[in-house]
Order: C-alpha cells, then structure tokens, then sequence
C-alpha cells in the first residue's frame, strides 16, 4: 500500500461520525444515572448511620446516669446498634468503590455479612439467659450460633481466598505475581 494510501485510510479511521451511536448516548445517561442513584443511596446510609449513632450515644448517655442496672439492662441493645452502624458505614464504603470504578467489589459484601453475623450472634449470647429454661428452645438457639459461627468462618475465609489471589494473580503496577 502506497503513503497516500495510508495517510488516507489513517484521516478516515481518525475523524469521528457526525453523530453518535444511540447505543453510546444510552450507556452514558445509563452510566450518569447509576452515579446519581449511588450517590443518593450513599448519602442516605450515611444519615442513616449517624441518626443510629446518635440514638446509641444517647441511649449510653441515659444508661450512665441510671446506674449499673440500667447499663447491663442498655449494653446489649447499645453493641447491637454500633454494630448496625458500622455495617451500614461498610455498606457506604462499598457503594464508594462502585461509584468511582463502576465495578462491583466482593470483599465489602463479605465483610458486612461477617459483621452481620457477628452482631447476630452477640444478641444471641446475650439473651441466651430468657431460653435456657425451654429445652426446645435452647438447643435451636445453639444450632443457630453453630450456622452463625460457620458462617463467619466461611466468610472469613473467602476474604482470605480474595486477597491471597489478588496477591498472588493479579499483577499490580506492573510487578510480576510472587514465586513460591
């Protein structure tokens, strides 16, 4: 092929077509649409988050000038709602990562479902004392915090599956993968 050929088919393949595809206009309203309705969700957890702080601080408040009865009476119900604000922070966190990547991370997920489990399970063991009298039950109280606990577990694990491969197959800034 001659230069002028390809002087030419090079200005042909480099001008751009008086109008766009509709499919490229749809994906960018689709794309901005996304950002705004992740950034609404965002923004709501995280009023959510801080009423639910306020509401457990203020319960603690309440809690300490009633003495030790009405502590041990509120702790259980005051973990259980930090705990709920720190799912729902993680939550923000991962709709953070989604609105700058536009990518969908498993980890976060994991993470708050751990939290979720976790919290699940200190409620439990602390209102284990009303079902110890019914043997009924007691015991699907413990099968419970047996699932709750393999959960966990499980979930634990799957974070460090990620991670490990991240680690291990994923070339970050152009370093090769460790060798073993």
């Amino acid at each position: 092929m001659s230069e002028k050929e390809e002087s030419k088919k090079g200005a042909v393949a480099s001008e751009k077509p008086e109008e766009e595809a509709w499919t490229g206009i749809a994906s960018r309203y689709l794309g901005t649409s996304e950002s705004v309705v992740l950034t609404l969700i965002g923004g709501a957890l995280v009023l959510v988050a801080v009423l639910l702080l306020y509401s457990s601080m203020h319960d603690l408040y309440l809690a300490t000038i009633g003495g030790p009865e009405v502590i041990e009476h509120k702790a259980i119900e005051i973990l259980n709602t930090v705990l709920l604000v720190m799912m729902t922070m993680e939550i923000v966190y991962t709709v953070a990562i989604s609105l700058k990547s536009h990518t969908l991370n498993a980890e976060p997920f994991l993470i708050i479902g751990s939290i979720a489990g976790i919290r699940r399970m200190l409620v439990i063991t602390a209102t284990s004392t009303e079902t110890e009298n019914d043997p009924a039950k007691f015991r699907n109280t413990l099968v419970e915090l047996g699932l709750l606990a393999m959960t966990v577990v499980m979930m634990a694990f799957a974070i460090w599956i990620l991670r490990y491969s991240q680690r291990k197959y994923v070339d970050v800034e152009g370093a090769a993968p460790p060798k073993h």
